[in-house]
């Protein structure tokens, strides 16, 4: 695999947890979305590991404040991403997501990213119009760029978070869900599909999950199908536990290594 594909897949493993689950009306207006799951504050750190090694860590936290962005009172959610050990000796990797989550609609009114991979460089601004269905990207010193979006789009990160207000009690197994997204200039429609419960083991102790896993086509890094495998707790916190993703180079892992700030206590099965 060549380095620019390793810095691509190392990004894409960092935050698959927040591209993946949305589910939409089709109604242009502010719907209302409760969030009963997490709070201000809230800190979540992740491991990414090829087999025993080490490669990189993620932080995701919610901002102790309060934001407005057009308007709409917000989250301020920050995604951090970094490379480690032998890995940052080969591709130093320093990202950073960060997106403003309305707190009653659960949709993203802006989104930034600042990518450090190597020797190449991005910051990205999308301004995101809910109402409107457009968005409103300024990529480094590039002209903005005008899209149109799918009604109540999500980013990467707000989709994860719109992820822990969607109850699962209510699915089946073999359900699926349709997941509009926009990301580097692009519309995206993926389809997760919905596998039960599974106690699973972590770092805290034995936890029951809900286990989904994105429809995707075969392609240069995934073999297709049920290549990824995503769990989320089952309790009022559903937060992301557990990502697995197989690999023509093999399989790639990311857990939950650290937590502070929930709003509920993590359930840990006796």
């Amino acid at each position: 695999m060549s380095t620019k594909n390793k810095a691509i897949l190392f990004s894409i493993s960092l935050i698959t947890a927040c591209s993946l689950f949305f589910s939409f009306n089709q109604v242009k207006k502010y719907r209302s979305k409760p969030n009963n799951s997490f709070k201000n504050g809230e800190r979540l750190e992740y491991r990414l590991h090829y087999g025993m090694v080490n490669a990189g860590e993620a932080i995701l936290e919610v901002d102790p404040q309060f934001y407005a962005v057009n308007d709409r009172v917000c989250y301020k959610i920050n995604v951090l991403g970094r490379s480690t050990g032998s890995f940052d000796f080969f591709m130093k990797i320093r990202d950073q997501f960060i997106s403003f989550v309305d707190t009653g609609a659960m949709v993203p009114q802006k989104f930034c990213r600042s990518i450090r991979e190597g020797k190449y460089k991005l910051d990205e601004t999308v301004y995101f119009d809910q109402l409107k269905s457009l968005t409103v990207t300024k990529r480094d010193n590039d002209p903005e760029t005008v899209s149109n979006v799918p009604v109540n789009v999500q980013d990467l990160v707000s989709g994860y978070y719109y992820l822990r207000t969607v109850n699962f009690e209510q699915q089946k197994i073999g359900d699926t869900t349709n997941l509009p997204a926009f990301f580097e200039g692009k519309n995206y429609d993926f389809k997760i599909k919905f596998l039960g419960k599974q106690v699973i083991d972590s770092k805290f102790g034995k936890i029951q999950a809900y286990k989904l896993s994105p429809i995707m086509p075969e392609n240069e890094m995934f073999k297709g199908g049920n290549s990824i495998g995503f769990w989320v707790s089952a309790d009022k916190n559903r937060v992301p536990l557990k990502v697995e993703a197989i690999m023509f180079v093999g399989s790639v892992d990311l857990d939950l290594k650290g937590y502070s700030g929930l709003k509920w206590p993590l359930a840990i099965v006796n």
